[in-house]
């Protein structure tokens, strides 16, 4: 499959179904609508199917450099999760570089490279050894950072989507099933912009391992297939500008590049 077809979109492709899951969107209700709205996609590697977004998940300060980098101590502070919308997702074909729009209201925006990975079952208060059953597979994705937004709501203890939620703020490469490629707990994980390193740790060093992460979030929500979660990111984030290259790495993963426009 070449990438042009691999990266098209649901709209073209039209409504299907991924492990018996209807995805977002199938006229199934009869319900008559004003209007349409596209449903989120992630390619699936070595399939014409598409994995279908439900919600995001996203973890906080999950590796204890970063945590104490954004002054908070990792020996006490239980996992935390915030969400960002469906239509945050970006899809970047791999090992390329995909234009991303620097956003509006901001003047210090941040990389945050981050595993993430994808369910294909749910439920409640999920055990952490039966929490990767949940698991369909993995892929590289970025957290986009609007953080003098976010750093500012927090001052003014408002809540702080406007720095974590907004256009294109979840640039994310392919899915990669984990039946193919296993499960990852280990392997460096790093980012570099405009060649030069800034994020360099290994997925093991994850406070909350995605297992726990899954069980912990089952027991505050019920997860369904179709959720995707963010699991984190090394310390050392910072700010790009317009004309920077961000490349992010995580082994058996295939790159994932953006250039900031």
């Amino acid at each position: 499959m070449d990438r042009r077809s691999l990266f098209e979109t649901g709209a073209t492709l039209g409504l299907g179904a991924l492990a018996g899951c209807a995805l977002p969107g199938a006229a199934s209700s009869g319900v008559k609508t004003p209007f349409t709205v596209a449903a989120t996609h992630l390619p699936i590697v070595g399939s014409d199917m598409r994995f279908p977004v439900r919600r995001i998940y996203c973890i906080g300060r999950n590796y204890a450099a970063h945590a104490r980098e954004m002054g908070s101590d990792p020996n006490r502070e239980p996992p935390f999760f915030f969400q960002k919308p469906t239509d945050a997702i970006q899809n970047v074909a791999p090992d390329t570089v995909a234009d991303h729009p620097y956003p509006p209201l901001t003047k210090n925006y941040h990389y945050e490279v981050e595993l993430v990975a994808a369910l294909h079952k749910g439920g409640r208060n999920i055990e952490p050894a039966q929490a990767l059953d949940l698991v369909y597979g993995y892929a590289i994705g970025l957290d986009m950072t609007r953080r003098d937004l976010q750093r500012a709501m927090g001052d003014e203890k408002k809540p702080w989507e406007i720095g974590k939620s907004f256009d294109r703020s979840a640039p994310i490469g392919p899915l990669h099933p984990a039946a193919r490629v296993g499960h990852y707990t280990q392997g460096a994980i790093w980012l570099k912009v405009n060649g030069q390193t800034k994020q360099n740790a290994n997925l093991n060093q994850m406070i909350w391992n995605v297992a726990e992460q899954v069980s912990r979030l089952s027991q505050a929500f019920e997860l369904m297939p179709g959720d995707i979660v963010y699991s984190g990111t090394p310390e050392n984030v910072g700010p790009v500008v317009r004309g920077d290259v961000i490349d992010c790495h995580i082994d058996g993963l295939p790159n994932l590049g953006i250039r900031i426009t």
